[in-house]
């Protein structure tokens, strides 16, 4: 019956279709849980990106941090009940060396130990200013100093990315500076305000998008605060042997030549389809820049690329052009804690167009940066961003809490210790095997691609569509069911949620499922409700057809 109130209704998906697939999920959330009321289907939720594994490790060695930190205040002042002091720094090293003495031999303990022992001796740091900052900085007494990122924490997170985004065999990462904010939503927000406070983009300016991509860097540039031009940049073709490869073909690449185009936004390993950028693709972008575009702006979320093998970040193929934005959220399985950071290297060309700015728009800048430094034209962008994140006037209380930097430092300090890689290759494993469950039950075909990720998965029913049935059956799909029908019918019939990939700048027909969250036994369950749904209209074409 075809009414407004049935989800399966044309008028109900055109109306939904107008959303974010993030809150088109919060309706499908409520179909797939009546339908798991109602029978005995499963509720599985497959449109979460949120992980369900944590790095256990790390936390146990920051707890054990905590409780040291805890016996250096109560050293300093014990004023019971429930009052210390604040820790003091000299000989915190002596005392914390005996304190991983009298620990029992726990996984955290072992890391919280290896972690120190890597730190002082990679960072040639002085072992009471290193303690002092983990344990003034666990205890949170004080506001972030610097505001932008505590010392040591900045070289040992310059150090994880240099391992993690493509700088192994270099490391060090030295030259670049770093923000740390609260997660990658925090950064996408920040880089946005700063770029147009600091007259970098204005309304009407050109911004490419390479898609498909996670939806806010859609929907951000598209505010009317911002009013930027899009123009995208597409990895949605399907090539001739029928299949998608989710790379970017030269024709699009070439769209980042024009230098109106001022900025270029893309997530790499993408979200989705989780594939990282060729080599190719790489080359290219270099090309780009160096013939025809060399002040273009990048922005380069990273988020997933420690999933991938052989990764290159963007951050150091082109790191005079690149702000890189990595969030420490799904390979720590730490959503929760907020954690990111933005990387500029020290020369880069956020700076160089400052520096470029008409004598007007240089004078505006002075005003609104004159409560920080009497030399506004020599500051850097990325310490900006840091003043507008909290409105300039707020800038000495800038910055993310002291506590949630030294998770940070630790959960980055567990993979720098981590010489053979034990935990990326656990990680990679669990999400392919779980990506193998998917695409086996659904009977599709996943070819060998080295450059695939797998933390999620893209899915064109209509490539399938064809593949299984013919052109004459995928006409004939297009032409009689919304392309959202594909997810509804999932959860108001199956109990199972997955995402459009149509609101992530995707093929009109994909769907996207997170291959995080749930264990691989589920997967195999939706492999095979996706595969029913395309035979289940295929049955409906057939009869259509008599």
């Amino acid at each position: 019956m075809e009414t407004k109130d049935n989800p399966l209704s044309s008028e109900y998906q055109k109306k939904i279709s107008q959303m974010s697939p993030f809150e088109i999920k919060n309706e499908l959330i409520k179909l797939a849980q009546r339908k798991s009321r109602r029978s005995s289907a499963s509720y599985l939720n497959a449109g979460r990106g949120n992980p369900n594994w944590i790095a256990v490790d790390a936390r146990d060695a920051f707890f054990l941090l905590g409780q040291f930190a805890d016996t250096e205040a109560r050293r300093v002042m014990d004023y019971p009940p429930g009052v210390a002091g604040s820790p003091e720094d000299d000989g915190v090293a002596a005392r914390f060396d005996s304190f991983l003495a009298s620990l029992p031999d726990t996984e955290g303990a072992r890391l919280l130990a290896a972690a120190y022992r890597y730190a002082v001796e990679k960072l040639k740091a002085d072992p009471d200013d290193l303690l002092f900052e983990w344990v003034d900085g666990i205890i949170g007494d004080h506001y972030p100093t610097p505001p932008r990122i505590l010392e040591y924490t900045e070289r040992i997170i310059r150090l994880y990315l240099a391992q993690e985004m493509g700088d192994r065999d270099k490391g060090g990462g030295e030259e670049y500076d770093l923000f740390a904010t609260e997660g990658g939503t925090a950064a996408m927000c920040y880089i946005f305000d700063s770029l147009k406070a600091n007259h970098l983009m204005k309304k009407g300016d050109k911004i490419a998008l390479m898609a498909p991509l996670f939806t806010p860097y859609i929907e951000i540039p598209r505010l009317d605060q911002f009013g930027l031009e899009i123009v995208t940049v597409s990895a949605n073709k399907v090539e001739a042997d029928g299949y998608h490869y989710w790379q970017y073909p030269d024709s699009e690449l070439d769209k980042l030549r024009d230098p109106s185009v001022k900025l270029v936004c893309l997530i790499n390993p993408s979200n989705p389809p989780s594939y990282r950028l060729s080599d190719h693709n790489l080359d290219t972008f270099v090309d780009i820049v160096r013939k025809d575009n060399p002040d273009l702006m990048v922005v380069t979320d990273d988020v997933y690329g420690t999933f991938a093998t052989n990764f290159r970040s963007l951050m150091y193929v082109l790191p005079y052009n690149t702000l890189c934005v990595y969030s420490f959220s799904k390979y720590f399985g730490a959503t929760g804690w907020r954690l990111a950071v933005v990387a500029a290297a020290k020369e880069n060309v956020y700076d160089s167009r400052l520096s470029r700015l008409p004598e007007a728009g240089k004078k505006e800048l002075r005003r609104r940066y004159s409560s920080l430094t009497l030399d506004v034209d020599n500051m850097k962008f990325i310490d900006r961003m840091v003043a507008d994140s909290r409105d300039v006037a707020l800038n000495h209380t800038a910055g993310l809490s002291t506590v949630q930097q030294i998770m940070m430092s630790l959960f980055a300090l567990k993979c720098l210790v981590d010489s053979a890689d034990v935990y990326k290759r656990k990680m990679q494993a669990m999400i392919h095997d779980r990506l193998s469950a998917l695409w086996e039950n659904t009977g599709f075909t996943l070819l060998p691609d080295p450059l695939r990720v797998g933390y999620y998965s893209e899915i064109d029913m209509m490539v399938w569509a064809r593949k299984f049935y013919g052109a004459d059956f995928a006409k004939w799909l297009a032409k009689a069911h919304n392309p959202l029908d594909v997810t509804v019918r999932l959860a108001a019939e199956k109990g199972i949620v997955v995402l459009n990939g149509s609101g992530f700048d995707g093929p009109d027909w994909s769907i996207r499922t997170s291959e995080a969250n749930l264990d691989r036994d589920a997967y195999v369950v939706i492999g095979k409700k996706i595969r029913e749904i395309l035979d289940e209209y295929h049955k409906e074409y057939l009869k259509a057809s008599k």
